[in-house]
C-alpha cells in the first residue's frame, strides 16, 4: 500500500485486477433522441442535463468527414477477397483481421445505423456511409473490459447481438447476421485481439512500427526535471542508492532524499516499509520549500513494531522544511482497512512514536466499491437522464 506524506501530504495507491462478471442476455431496441451536432457543443444552451446528453452523444458516436482509404482488402481469416471495401485508417504495424458488412450499430441517441465493422489488431472501427457526413465509431481494443452476447429486437430471427463493455464507460452495441459471424468469426477475432495475452499474442505496443526522430528513452531525463524544481539544494540531494533497482524495484533509479540521511539508514528504512518503498520527494514548492513525499506503509504488524531509523527519517523530512512544525500524513485508506492490514504486517504510523506527526485517514473505500460507484454514475447520465430525480440519483452513487 503506497502513501504520500508531507509537511504537505500522504496518500495511498491501489491496484486491482479487472473483475469480470457475467450477465444474462438482455433485449434492447434502437429508438432514441436525435444525434446532436458538433457545433451545438461549442455553445451549450438549455439545462445542464441537456448539455450532458449532447456531450455524451458526441463522445460516444460522432459523425466525421470522409477520409481517403485504401481499397481491395484481403481477408486474413480465410483468404477470401472482400473487394471495393472502405478500409479503416491504420497506423504503422496495424493490420486488418476481419471485415463484416451490414452490421447494425445500435446508437442510444439516434437509433440503429447500418455500416461496415472492421476489426484490426489495434481497434474496432465502424463506419456507415448511409449518412452525410459518414457515421464513425472507433474503439481501441485495449479499452475493452469484456464482451457479451445480447438479445436484439426488430432485426430478424437470424440476428445476433454483441455488447462491448469498455473501461471508459462506453457500452457500444451491435447486431449482425449469424452467417457473417460464421464466415468471418467476428466474435472470435475480437476476443483474440482485445485480450491478446490470453491467446499467446503480443500486445500491440510491441508491433507498433512508427519511427520517431528522437530516442524515446531520452525524452524524460529525471536529472533535468529535478534541476527544474531547484534540486539538489542544501536540504535535499539526488541519491543513486537505487541505481540498480536493488533497494526498491518499483522506484526509479534516481531518488531525492534529505541531505542528512545516510545510505545505511535508508536501507534500514527500506526494510521497514512495504515493498521497500522508502519516503522520497515527489514535489517541492519553489519558494516555501513545502514538500510532498510518497512512501509505502510501515510494517508495524500486530505487535506495533518500531524502527528508530524510520522515526528519525520522518523527523529529518520535517526539518528539511524550516517553515513547518508538523508533518501531516494523509492515508487514503479507510481506518478499518488500515487496522486490518496490521494482521498482514502492514499498518500505519503511530503518533505516539512519531512526534510532530498528524495522521489523517481519507476513508476512501477499496477499488471494488469505487468501481461500483463509477458504474452507478454512468447509469445516471447514460443513455438517458431523469431530470426529476437528478440530485437524488447522483447522491445514490456513493
Amino acid at each position: 500500500m503506497d502513501k504520500h506524506l508531507s509537511p504537505g501530504c500522504h496518500g495511498t495507491d491501489y491496484t486491482a485486477s479487472q473483475a469480470s462478471s457475467s450477465r444474462k442476455p438482455r433485449t434492447l431496441g434502437g429508438a432514441g433522441s436525435r444525434h446532436p451536432s458538433i457545433e451545438a457543443l461549442d455553445s451549450p444552451t438549455g439545462s445542464h442535463v441537456e448539455w450532458c446528453k449532447q456531450l455524451i452523444a458526441a463522445t460516444i458516436s460522432r459523425p466525421v468527414a470522409p477520409e481517403p482509404m485504401a481499397r481491395d482488402y484481403k481477408a486474413l481469416r480465410d483468404g477470401n477477397k472482400l473487394a471495393q471495401m472502405e478500409e479503416a485508417p491504420r497506423i504503422p504495424g496495424e493490420s486488418i483481421k476481419a471485415i463484416a458488412k451490414d452490421v447494425m450499430y445500435i446508437c442510444p441517441f439516434s437509433g440503429a445505423v447500418s455500416g461496415t465493422l472492421t476489426i484490426t489488431n489495434y481497434k474496432l472501427y465502424f463506419k456507415s456511409l448511409a449518412r452525410e457526413p459518414p457515421f464513425l465509431l472507433d474503439v481501441n481494443l485495449g479499452a475493452i473490459s469484456r464482451l457479451e452476447t445480447i438479445g436484439v429486437q426488430n432485426h430478424g430471427e437470424n440476428t445476433r447481438g454483441l455488447e462491448i463493455v469498455c473501461k471508459d464507460l462506453r457500452h457500444p452495441r451491435f447486431a449482425y447476421k449469424k452467417e457473417e459471424q460464421s464466415k468471418l468469426q467476428i466474435l472470435e477475432m475480437l476476443t483474440r485481439y482485445a485480450f491478446p495475452l490470453s491467446h499467446d499474442l503480443p500486445l500491440f505496443a510491441f508491433l507498433y512500427q512508427e519511427k520517431f526522430p528522437e530516442d524515446g528513452w531520452k525524452v524524460y531525463d529525471p536529472a533535468v526535471e529535478y534541476k527544474r524544481q531547484g534540486l539538489p539544494n542544501e536540504s535535499w540531494i539526488i541519491s543513486k542508492i537505487n541505481c540498480s533497482y536493488e533497494v526498491c524495484d518499483t522506484y526509479p533509479a534516481l531518488l531525492v532524499v534529505p541531505s542528512s540521511i545516510s545510505d545505511v539508514e535508508l536501507k534500514k528504512v527500506a526494510t521497514f516499509r512495504a515493498k521497500h518503498r522508502i519516503p522520497v520527494l515527489s514535489w517541492i514548492h519553489p519558494e516555501s520549500q513545502a514538500a510532498i513525499i510518497r512512501c509505502g506503509q510501515p510494517q508495524v504488524g500486530l505487535s506495533d513494531r518500531r524502527c528508530k531509523e524510520d522515526e528519525r527519517y520522518l523527523q529529518i523530512i520535517l526539518d528539511a522544511n524550516a517553515q513547518s512544525h508538523k508533518l501531516t500524513i494523509f492515508d487514503a485508506r479507510q481506518s478499518s482497512v488500515a487496522d486490518t492490514n496490521k494482521a498482514k504486517d502492514g499498518g500505519y504510523e503511530s503518533e505516539s512514536f512519531y512526534p510532530n506527526v498528524e495522521l489523517n485517514f481519507l476513508e476512501i473505500p477499496n477499488i471494488h466499491v469505487m468501481r461500483e460507484s463509477l458504474r452507478k454514475l454512468k447509469e445516471v447520465v447514460y443513455p438517458a437522464i431523469d431530470e426529476a430525480h437528478w440530485l437524488s440519483a447522483v447522491d445514490a452513487t456513493h
